[in-house]
């Protein structure tokens, strides 16, 4: 597995290019060539100062990949000798107080620094993704009209398949506080979450609307359709909803307990073949449609 890791800049973002003359030279073509080689946007890079043989540019965002950094000092310096007006030093160099400062190591350290980081990070992702945390939602819960089962199912099953699994707790119907939810999981470094309830056709059902504000691109299945309009359908489906944040999977199940139970064996082997989310969605969509049609004894139709 390739693995990419972010570093986190810690608020050290100035970045220091020492033994450097300018003579009419735009600044923003400094802060493009150096934006180039750190795979950055050209307005993540800033020139912040300038003296006679020194420029400060300021990296404009908070984490940045490894692999973008580590010994990148000569082709940063080699980029900068392109721009019409700057001179180079023989001893020019590049400085930074933090993380940035990796930049300037030499080839043979860069191999080995990298070759540390992406085992760190490998052990990083191995240990994430065997971290479940799983919310409910539904007012029903919340009151305790009803019980929560579906926690101690989703636990035992997965429990034995060598994952840790947490309780997240009960949430509103509201796709502002799923969502934020799902952010806050997300900081706290679990590889799996999974939502159960909110996914059907009535208004109250907001959990994929929540899942869409951090995966935009939420890969939809449905399970059962209605006539929208009809009763208290002002959707058209009962879903289920995958999405992916990085290397975290958000999956979010239909709320009946016997459901969320057909939902588990596609869902541990979509886990362990490290399917995308729309493979994921599809594999557990059909199982549950399977499950419905032997329930109804009708033919499903998919449309």
């Amino acid at each position: 597995m390739n693995v990419s890791l972010d570093l986190n800049l810690l608020e050290k973002t100035e970045l220091w290019i020492k033994g450097v003359k300018l003579e009419g030279v735009d600044l923003r073509e400094i802060a493009k060539a150096v934006a180039k080689v750190l795979g950055l946007k050209e307005s993540e890079v800033l020139v912040v100062n300038v003296g006679e043989d020194f420029v400060v540019l300021d990296i404009l965002r908070k984490t940045i990949k490894v692999e973008n950094i580590v010994g990148k000092e000569k082709e940063i310096l080699d980029e900068l000798r392109k721009i019409s007006g700057i001179t180079l030093d023989h001893d020019a160099s590049i400085h930074s107080e933090g993380i940035l400062g990796l930049i300037a190591v030499d080839r043979e350290t860069a191999q080995q620094v990298l070759a540390s980081f992406r085992e760190l990070g490998r052990e990083m992702v191995e240990k994430i993704s065997k971290r479940v945390l799983v919310f409910s939602t539904g007012f029903e819960l919340k009151l305790g009209m009803i019980k929560d089962t579906n926690f101690e199912v989703i636990k035992d099953f997965l429990s034995k398949h060598g994952y840790v699994v947490q309780y997240g707790g009960v949430l509103d119907d509201d796709e502002d506080i799923i969502a934020g939810a799902i952010r806050r999981a997300l900081d706290e470094g679990f590889g799996v979450i999974i939502i159960t309830g909110g996914t059907g056709a009535e208004d109250k059902d907001r959990t994929i609307e929540g899942l869409a504000k951090v995966d935009p691109t939420v890969a939809r299945e449905c399970i059962v359709k209605f006539k929208k309009g009809t009763g208290r359908h002002v959707k058209e489906c009962v879903e289920i909803g995958v999405g992916q944040v990085g290397v975290t999977l958000i999956i979010a199940l239909p709320g009946p307990t016997d459901e969320v139970k057909e939902s588990l064996e596609p869902l541990l082997d979509g886990l362990k073949r490290n399917l995308d989310k729309r493979l994921m969605a599809k594999a557990i969509a059909e199982k549950l449609r399977k499950r419905l049609l032997e329930k109804m004894h009708t033919p499903w139709r998919h449309t």
